[in-house]
């Protein structure tokens, strides 16, 4: 793909709606959406390995407290969001119906 091809798309995934204009921002953009959404069958240990890896992007993410709010918002049920696993997540939303 080339840089012209990238730009065209960025164009035609901009968000119809500002509530959405920070994902436009994330670093998850230019990385592999694959380190935030886990395979079928993937081991413990892979999951981890991967789950670390799409918590770095998020470490040096502008835009993380509007992802996790996100996430937390609408209950995203799969992926690594805002620095936090589903796991993790789910752990929130068990201890705020407590």
């Amino acid at each position: 793909m080339t840089s012209s091809d990238r730009g065209v798309l960025r164009q035609l995934l901009k968000p119809i709606d500002s509530r959405w204009e920070w994902q436009v921002r994330g670093r998850c953009r230019d990385a592999n959406s694959a380190i935030f959404f886990s395979a079928a069958r993937e081991t413990r240990r892979t999951r981890h390995r991967r789950e670390e890896q799409a918590k770095k992007v998020c470490d040096t993410c502008p835009v993380r407290a509007q992802c996790l709010n996100h996430a937390l918002t609408v209950r995203e049920p799969f992926g690594v969001w805002g620095g936090l696993t589903e796991g993790e997540r789910r752990r929130i939303y068990l201890a705020a119906s407590a």
